[in-house]
């Protein structure tokens, strides 16, 4: 059994605070395919309450985490242009080993995001 785990962490850069209340879904992706796995929110601190992935569910591959990022904008007492700039944002990442840790952060703000391998 994998012993690493995948796990993503949002902070609004605009506010300088966590994302909290974020939608987050997770797919792995096979060819063509796109296979839902699971859906969270983040909680207060922009993390989610459990992994994304762990033990049995962590394996090699392919995945796709989506960010909704348009939702959460909306609910916040800023003004944003119709439609807004963002809105779902995918990142495409691949596990290459299912025992590492793999930490997806987000850094977003109503024009403009970043993400990077964290730890």
């Amino acid at each position: 059994m994998a012993t690493g785990k995948l796990t993503t962490h949002v902070l609004d850069t605009a506010t300088g605070k966590p994302a909290a209340g974020l939608h987050v879904d997770l797919y792995r992706i096979e060819g063509p395919e796109r296979t839902h796995i699971t859906s969270k929110v983040t909680n207060s601190d922009g993390r989610l309450d459990q992994p994304l992935l762990d033990g049995a569910s962590m394996a090699r591959g392919v995945y796709e985490i989506v960010f909704h990022v348009g939702h959460y904008l909306r609910l916040q007492p800023i003004d944003l242009p119709d439609p807004a700039f963002l809105d779902d944002i995918p990142l495409r990442f691949g596990i290459a080993d299912a025992d590492s840790h793999y930490h997806v952060p987000l850094l977003v703000s109503p024009f403009g995001y970043a993400t990077y391998r964290g730890s």
